[in-house]
């Protein structure tokens, strides 16, 4: 076979890997989701109040950051999925949960507020959120990295960081209706802190598993 031929034949191959994992990727990821939710309405639960919250504007906006995490990860994975794929640009979309949260945290500041900014910080259910996360996480990282490997990331620990961060995202919007610390500022922090344990452990996981 000529050099130009095989080019040809494995250019057709990578395209023909990459279109269909998008596809792979939500079926994993729905597979996962049963074994999630079940972790999560095993030791969790919805709040009890959870229909008076949803007027709360905040109680809101945690779902919105977390999905806009998810989504954006997602979108960032898929692109990571095909050769020699590059982050630059693509980074940016990371930030949209980012800004959506700054905005928030400014919006909270503007109100009056009946407790210390420290205490909204610090909340109620940091432990809680610090372990919840990271555990519902894992099935939906499994059939993250699982859906990613029907791709070809030339970079997996990388790849397997961005599926973390979309495991946690989606983890993280079934936690958002149990906490009971709807402040930005809680969101902020302790959030963001098991969304970047759940990426290392994506990344770690991924320099593995999504290793051709």
């Amino acid at each position: 076979m000529e050099t130009d031929q095989l080019i040809r034949t494995l250019a057709a191959d990578n395209a023909q890997r990459a279109q269909p994992v998008g596809s792979v990727l939500a079926l994993t990821l729905l597979a996962a989701a049963p074994v999630s939710i079940a972790i999560f309405l095993a030791i969790l639960g919805v709040r009890p109040d959870v229909r008076t919250a949803m007027h709360n504007p905040f109680f809101d906006l945690k779902f919105v950051v977390t999905l806009a995490l998810a989504i954006s990860a997602i979108t960032v994975s898929l692109h990571l999925s095909r050769p020699e794929a590059s982050l630059r640009g693509w980074a940016l979309l990371l930030l949209i949960p980012a800004g959506i949260l700054v905005a928030g945290i400014g919006g909270e500041m503007m109100l009056p507020q009946r407790l210390p900014m420290m205490t909204r910080l610090v909340g109620h259910n940091s432990r809680v959120c610090m372990t919840a996360i990271p555990l519902i996480s894992l099935p939906l990282l499994a059939g993250a990295l699982v859906g990613l490997r029907h791709g070809a990331p030339t970079r997996p620990a990388l790849a397997g960081a961005i599926a973390g961060m979309l495991s946690a995202g989606l983890a993280a919007t079934l936690y958002a209706s149990h906490c009971t610390d709807d402040s930005p500022l809680f969101v902020a922090t302790w959030y963001s802190i098991a969304t970047a344990l759940v990426a290392a452990v994506g990344a770690f996981a991924g320099s593995r598993v999504l290793r051709f």
